[in-house]
């Protein structure tokens, strides 16, 4: 089963065809990828068998993997995912460990963080275990991606640490449904965004796997990709207390830009910390 699933996704040209075919044999099975690989002398059923297979002939038409398994892994955590919200990146990670390096590099007191257009709440999620004492807020405005980021949260045992908040990182936070009970004024000592940055024009050279299966509304930037970047850097200040950080994670060749879009509204010490291609992948300011 794993062999076949293997060949048929290197014929295919998929690049990671090792990985995936193990994935796609272990979740037809309804194991963990360490249950499959102990079980793998024994049998399989004809009907873990044809999932397998089902899987692999999806995934050849272009679906990601993570949405075919459901699942996917960031920052060492097991996240769950659906196509209404974006596959969780190992550029994102960079965002995660930003901020985690902030709350430890001195005495935060509660340690409170906003995870910004938080999907699946990944991010925010991976500060908070990896941050002893930090709490996090996960605020989106999808309703899928707010049920995700609490599946997520009782997934890796956070729910105690963290609250899901609807927001519309467009509006300002006085004008958002705080669901939560959550009062974001003063109240963040970190904001990580990982925002749509995509220029509307460049959607559709994309490739097929996001073009056609991630959602638009999670790439979609605006006319120069940069419209979030601007109502998130003008409206959310507000939210940090004072000395607080912005944290965005940006496309190749925008890290001028939101250099000065952060500048623009109040931010100072402007850093960046580069991806493992070397693209300036995150920008952080502290508010003055």
């Amino acid at each position: 089963m794993y062999i076949e699933a293997r060949d048929a996704l290197r014929g295919g040209g998929v690049t990671a065809a090792e990985l995936e075919a193990r994935l796609f044999v272990s979740a037809a099975s309804g194991k963990t990828r360490a249950e499959y690989i102990r079980d793998a002398p024994l049998p399989a059923p004809e009907a873990t068998a044809a999932a397998a297979s089902d899987m692999t002939r999806r995934r050849l038409a272009g679906e990601p993997a993570a949405y075919i398994t459901g699942e996917w892994e960031f920052y060492s955590m097991p996240v769950r995912v659906s196509r209404e919200t974006l596959i969780p990146r190992t550029d994102t990670e960079l965002l995660a460990e930003r901020a985690i390096a902030r709350l430890l590099a001195r005495d935060y007191g509660g340690r409170r963080v906003l995870d910004l257009c938080a999907g699946t709440g990944c991010v925010g999620l991976a500060v908070v275990k990896n941050a002893p004492g930090a709490y996090a807020v996960l605020a989106d405005k999808f309703d899928g991606a707010l049920a995700l980021c609490r599946e997520n949260a009782e997934r890796n045992l956070l729910s105690n640490r963290v609250s899901v908040a609807s927001a519309d990182a467009l509006a300002a936070p006085v004008d958002n449904n705080l669901s939560g009970g959550c009062n974001y004024a003063g109240s963040f000592d970190i904001i990580v965004c990982n925002p749509p940055y995509i220029p509307s024009g460049d959607l559709s050279a994309l490739d097929v796997s996001v073009r056609d299966y991630e959602p638009r509304y999670a790439l979609d930037g605006g006319a120069d990709g940069l419209g979030f970047f601007r109502a998130v850097a003008e409206k959310w200040s507000s939210a940090l207390k004072r000395g607080g950080y912005l944290m965005f994670e940006c496309g190749a060749g925008q890290s001028g830009a939101v250099r000065d879009i952060l500048r623009e509204n109040g931010f100072e010490d402007i850093s960046s910390a580069r991806d493992t291609i070397g693209h300036e992948r995150v920008i952080e300011g502290k508010i003055k």
